[in-house]
């Protein structure tokens, strides 16, 4: 059976606290906003994750939480902050057959520009890969460590900024 991943990454975080760590800033007004948009828009898809992977930075918790899907998140230190490598040795693990995994730039970016198999979304924000942004990717693999780069066909691709803007 084949598998999907959703690639999220975290909707827009507030500035308002400059001295807060990165780690703790929370989601801002549009942010949340933008999260539960995405997730409306996945859902209006047929598109449930089965399984959650998740940045334990809180502002990549608020946008999980503010999608609104009942599956526990698994969330992880070894998401935050970290490569396109080190993201796809951690979905390598995954056994869920429908993935979502929330992440932060550049790694999430990068890792979405080196997955698919084809040409990226002719999106004219995909390469930027703004806050908010989510990919959805088909996988012909039984097993998530059977991945490779460039192997991933294109289901759909969108930001915050087209489904609040309608």
């Amino acid at each position: 059976m084949p598998k999907t991943l959703i690639l999220t990454r975290h909707a827009k975080s507030s500035w308002d606290t400059p001295r807060m760590d990165d780690h703790d800033r929370p989601l801002n007004k549009r942010g949340r906003r933008s999260a539960e948009a995405i997730g409306d828009w996945l859902r209006a898809r047929g598109l449930v994750p089965d399984e959650v992977l998740c940045s334990s930075a809180r502002r990549t918790r608020e946008t999980y939480e503010r999608m609104r899907f009942d599956t526990p998140a698994e969330v992880t230190d070894t998401l935050y902050l970290v490569t396109a490598n080190q993201i796809l040795r951690e979905l390598s693990g995954a056994t869920g057959e429908t993935v979502l995994l929330l992440g932060h730039s550049p790694g999430i970016g990068q890792l979405a520009a080196e997955i698919l198999g084809d040409d990226p979304p002719a999106h004219p924000r995909f390469h930027d890969y703004p806050t908010g942004a989510t990919l959805v990717v088909r996988f012909d693999v039984d097993s998530w460590d059977k991945l490779a780069w460039r192997s991933g066909d294109l289901v759909d691709f969108t930001v915050p900024r087209d489904l609040l803007e309608n």
